[in-house]
């Protein structure tokens, strides 16, 4: 009996204790999901993130024109010695705040989220300084720019007046102008970085003259009768003063001279370093083009197997050839890339590989590039929509073959899915419902890595399955490796445009308009000088991780790939810490060397 009751009660203390032990599981599981569900918006440092983005773009709104020019909203000038001042005072006051921070006790995310601000801030006075450098070289151009800041520092406060006073001034302002261009016109040449800057100081200042005058013209009486004349004589004089500097710009200090007619400006290896260094890649230039070398070597292997499956034995050029002639009719190419991104989805799905939100299945759109647009970017462009390019009525027999050949089913079956699920539109999607604030922090080394990312995996995981289409997506990888090697040696100040151009013909195979579309827009100023290093590089270092986290069976792939999508864009070396709750030090240094040179 006595035996009967014990059993009973180590029996009850057993049952206790396993709810108890269930029950603590349940609430460290909902604590858990607690804690990852307060994260997914926000961190401990998201706030100063918030703060400081809105403080930059108060000062920027607040000392930029409030104008029009040429149809188009211009807000985007040379920044002026007042606003450059305040921007400094900003970052700098950002910089103690993040000071007092308990970093120490922050979760990984708000440790995350404090290492980009800084470094953010950081760069951006940095940028500010060198910004400072570059105009105190051409204020001796530009004498009369603070007569135009002074004018416009009363716009923005609405004093009343005098319009004959206003007159005498911008006449006055026209003298010097005068003066200026005609001893400008003796100079035979400045470097291009000085005449691009100069250029830009000129027509900021026309824009902010712009605004002032808009601001008062037909309604202060007295400055409508005095001042349109004087007005209209100096903003003619300063849009010509803007040419003549531009045009006094030599490429041959920074670029060498070639026949291309494309004109860049190679920024430099320190300034190469400097970006490097922003963007937490811990390598030099030259360790990155031999990085492209080695993935070069892979894809010349794997280029060679499929030639040789086709028939054609070493000779991949005509293997290429005969892909490129794949081409489909005119009119016909929006059919195709549904085609082609069914098949993409389909194969991600049927492996389970991302979580995809229906409504971005449902939303994604589709438009036609215009011919002009065509001359920058003779292949696809995505976000929110497919921006597709093809032969329009306007273009030449010779473009639109080259068009249809550089955009074949076997091309396009490698990067439909980078331009929209689950590449650049799901981005789109994504980064606008979590962490929005981390757009603050945009980096190509996450928006265009990520879309490379699946290329990579899914010839990885065996999408490619003819030779052809092997071919298609090699081109591709190899038209990666290329952008690595040609931009970088651009802006060492080792190659031209035209061996650029060359170098993507001969190497890669490329249709010699796409070749020249392709340099002509890395190097025409819309993009940084790292932006083609980023696709593949960006792209690696995901790859890195995921053998660190998923081959390794610490995640599967829908955890791996839906944890990253949620983070937003931030250094990819920030998401390896967000995802390995990594331990970050206060004045965290880039370290993490993800390429394996010896594989």
């Amino acid at each position: 009996m006595v035996q009967l009751k014990l059993q009973k009660s180590l029996t009850l203390v057993l049952v206790t204790l396993i709810y108890l032990i269930l029950k603590s599981n349940q609430t460290l599981a909902q604590t858990t999901a607690g804690t990852a569900a307060m994260y997914e918006q926000s961190s401990e440092t998201s706030g100063l993130v918030i703060q400081y983005g809105q403080d930059v773009n108060a000062i920027r709104d607040f000392y930029s024109p409030y104008t029009k020019i040429d149809g188009y909203e211009d807000q985007s000038v040379q920044t002026s010695p007042d606003e450059r001042k305040r921007l400094i005072e900003i970052g700098n006051g950002y910089l103690e705040k993040l000071k007092q921070l308990d970093f120490d006790s922050m979760s990984i995310y708000g440790k995350v989220d404090y290492t980009l601000l800084k470094k953010e801030i950081v760069y951006d006075l940095g940028s500010l300084k060198k910004d400072e450098t570059e105009y105190n070289q051409i204020t001796a151009y530009i004498p009369f720019a603070d007569d135009i800041y002074q004018l416009e520092k009363k716009r923005r406060r609405g004093i009343s007046l005098d319009g004959q006073g206003v007159a005498l001034q911008l006449n006055n302002i026209l003298k010097a102008v005068n003066t200026s261009k005609a001893l400008f016109a003796s100079v035979s040449s400045i470097d291009m970085p000085l005449a691009r800057k100069g250029k830009a100081a000129v027509l900021g200042l026309r824009s902010r003259l712009k605004s002032f005058y808009d601001f008062y013209i037909g309604y202060d009486p007295n400055f409508t009768w005095w001042a349109p004349k004087p007005y209209k004589n100096l903003d003619s004089a300063l849009n010509v003063y803007a040419a003549l500097i531009y045009s006094r710009g030599k490429i041959n200090t920074t670029q060498k001279p070639d026949s291309s007619g494309i004109k860049g400006v190679p920024v430099g290896r320190d300034e190469l370093i400097r970006e490097l260094q922003a963007e937490m890649i811990p390598y030099t230039p030259e360790e990155l083009i031999k990085l492209a070398n080695k993935e070069f070597a892979y894809c010349d292997a794997e280029m060679l197997k499929a030639s040789n499956e086709m028939g054609f034995g070493n000779d991949w050029h005509k293997a290429l050839e005969k892909v490129k002639n794949s081409y489909v009719p005119a009119g016909k190419q929006p059919e195709e890339i549904l085609k082609l991104y069914n098949d993409a989805l389909s194969f991600i799905k049927e492996r389970d590989l991302i979580t995809i939100p229906p409504l971005a299945e449902e939303t994604w759109g589709m438009t036609m590039l215009t011919p002009e647009a065509q001359l920058v970017n003779p292949f696809f462009l995505g976000g929110s929509q497919i921006m597709i390019s093809y032969p329009t009525n306007t273009m030449n027999e010779e473009d639109k073959l080259m068009s249809m050949r550089g955009n074949n089913p076997y091309f396009s079956r490698g990067t439909v899915q980078h331009e929209l699920l689950p590449g650049h539109n799901l981005q789109y999607f994504m980064n606008s419902r979590y962490k929005s604030y981390r757009q603050a922090f945009y980096t190509p080394f996450w928006i265009e890595g990520w879309s490379l990312y699946w290329e990579l995996l899914l010839y990885q995981q065996g999408f490619a399955q003819t030779p052809e289409q092997r071919i298609g997506m090699l081109f591709w990888r190899m038209h990666r490796c290329a952008r690595i090697i040609f931009s970088l040696n651009y802006h060492l100040g080792n190659w031209t445009p035209q061996q650029c151009i060359d170098f993507l013909v001969d190497r890669v195979g490329h249709e010699r308009a796409n070749a020249e579309g392709e340099v002509r827009r890395s190097f025409k100023g819309d993009y940084g000088p790292l932006y083609q290093v980023a696709y593949l590089t960006g792209g690696l270092q995901l790859m890195a991780l995921k053998h660190e986290l998923v081959d390794s069976g610490k995640m599967t792939y829908k955890q791996f790939h839906d944890a990253i999508i949620k983070e937003n864009t931030m250094p990819i070396e920030m998401v390896r810490a967000t995802l390995t709750n990594q331990k970050l030090e206060r004045d965290f240094v880039t370290k993490w060397r993800f390429y394996d040179f010896g594989r």
